[in-house]
């Protein structure tokens, strides 16, 4: 076992800067943020993406070497014990309107970036307790169909207007959040509700009608333990993580698009058929969620095996800096357009370029 694994930990320093900002005031309660969404993005804009893949041997390797897995179960406590000392956090005294928002974007930080996407790789996995441990950090961010309609929708209709989580081309972040939101939910129950008839299971089986009780009975318990002030924090925050992985969606898949073939079929979802970034930072911060185009490639493989394709389009930064951007729509247009009007012209690629 080589120290290959062990720079996977550098996302525990989100964890331990919400720590820190949970027991502090003031500016401090804003570190998580100001990490992620400021200093990262700097960082990254003097980078240069590192394209390099393991070799053959490197990767069997990497997928024999459980310490990879172990990093990613490690959060699962780790991100109820947080979710806790936010909750807490709100019985001290004579808290500011500073205090609380800071506390408030930094547990969403955590629901995006821990509750969300470490989620969304568990639930690719086929054993069933990391299946259940996506499900348990989805719980924190009250987003449990999301495992549902992901690997069951989004995959099979990737880069298709049958994809709710796909944005179209000219659509804003703001216009893609209610559609996303609303449409993924929908998804979400018309695919339970057909595996109850096609697997002749009791009503009681509908694995999104279990989600939803779940959820229900966690935050009633959270309103039961600190009252509907504290419950009212902890739903902004969850919204916030909701918010940070539909913008995830936004920006790894917008405008481009699958053929469909004679058949009516549409083509296999392929390496050009998603957005790919290289940055380091942003992809250790997520566990190389930026290797996107591989992902879908190929969404059996692990984190760390995830390759590079030479076909795939191009980020012009990392994730952070690209979500920053996707929120002020005429400079998003700007050069993701014009990106793609390159890609086109250099690689053929299958999306309609506007003039």
């Amino acid at each position: 076992m080589g120290i290959k694994p062990y720079k996977y930990l550098s996302p525990f320093i989100v964890l331990l800067a919400a720590a820190f900002a949970f027991a502090n005031r003031g500016i401090v309660t804003y570190i998580p943020v100001l990490y992620a969404f400021v200093f990262i993005p700097l960082l990254e804009l003097f980078l240069k993406p590192e394209t390099s893949n393991l070799s053959a041997a490197e990767e069997e390797i990497a997928k024999a070497d459980k310490t990879y897995d172990y990093i990613l179960y490690a959060i699962v406590p780790l991100q109820y014990v947080l979710l806790i000392q936010f909750l807490f956090s709100f019985q001290q005294a004579d808290l500011t309107a500073v205090d609380i928002t800071g506390r408030i974007l930094s547990m969403g930080l955590l629901c995006g970036v821990f509750g969300i996407n470490v989620a969304h790789e568990l639930g690719h996995r086929v054993n069933k307790v990391e299946q259940w441990m996506a499900k348990a950090l989805l719980l924190t961010s009250q987003y449990i169909h999301f495992y549902i309609e992901h690997n069951k929708g989004h995959h099979k209709n990737v880069a298709t207007h049958e994809d709710p989580s796909s944005a179209r081309l000219h659509e804003s972040v703001f216009a893609f959040y209610p559609r996303t939101i609303f449409f993924s939910y929908i998804s979400a129950w018309k695919i339970a509700n057909d595996e109850v008839k096609k697997k002749n299971k009791s009503w009681w089986q509908n694995e999104m009608l279990q989600a939803q009780v779940l959820q229900l009975i966690f935050i009633a318990a959270i309103y039961y333990v600190f009252g509907w002030k504290i419950l009212l924090y902890y739903m902004a925050a969850a919204l916030m993580g909701i918010l940070l992985l539909e913008c995830v969606n936004y920006i790894e898949h917008y405008g481009l698009s699958r053929q469909k073939k004679e058949q009516g079929l549409y083509e296999r979802a392929m390496p050009h058929h998603s957005w790919n970034s290289n940055h380091v930072i942003g992809r250790l911060m997520l566990f190389e969620l930026s290797r996107h185009s591989d992902h879908h490639y190929m969404a059996s493989r692990k984190y760390q095996v995830l390759r590079h394709h030479d076909d795939s389009p191009q980020m012009p930064t990392g994730y952070p800096g690209m979500m920053l951007l996707a929120h002020i729509p005429p400079l998003w247009f700007w050069v993701m357009h014009r990106n793609m009007r390159s890609i086109q012209n250099e690689k053929n690629a299958s999306a309609t370029i506007p003039a």
